[in-house]
């Protein structure tokens, strides 16, 4: 059974970009092809609580592999993508510097495909936060319905 959302995200205005890229860039390490998100479009340190996009482009480096035929976004991507989220929210909130990787994935769902041409809406909400740990619930949707679920934990390293 699908946990609860985190946010409608029918109430998300997805073109509300809160951050753009530069300033994702000023909190998260990745560049290049692996960079994950394409903005911010919620962030909410009250409610503990953060959304993403990233546009699933029909370059991107894993569509011609990832199937040939059908080609649909790796869920190992999906995990990555929840993982910048929450690496945003971390530094953000606690105007952290440094690089926040990956200690952990608990209870990975995925319930439906991603395919190129689609927005990736990605929601996060803190259960934890120290100086050098995080653990967020994290859920994905396309067109609002749920494609991904689970929980990311992170260490400063």
């Amino acid at each position: 059974m699908p946990a609860k959302s985190i946010i409608d995200p029918g109430s998300i205005d997805l073109q509300a970009t809160i951050f753009g890229p530069e300033e994702i860039r000023r909190r998260n390490s990745q560049r290049h092809e692996m960079e994950m998100l394409d903005r911010i479009v919620h962030f909410d340190p009250e409610t503990r609580t953060i959304a993403g996009v990233h546009v699933v482009r029909e370059d991107a480096f894993w569509v011609r592999g990832h199937f040939p035929d059908r080609p649909i976004l790796p869920g190992v991507l999906m995990i990555e993508t929840a993982g910048q989220l929450c690496s945003f929210y971390f530094g953000e909130d606690l105007d952290a510097d440094g690089i926040l990787g990956f200690a952990a994935c608990e209870d990975v769902r995925f319930r439906g495909v991603v395919v190129p041409g689609s927005e990736l809406l990605m929601v996060g909400e803190v259960t934890a936060l120290r100086s050098k740990l995080a653990k967020f619930s994290a859920q994905g949707y396309v067109e609002g319905e749920r494609v991904f679920e689970g929980t990311v934990v992170g260490m400063k390293i």
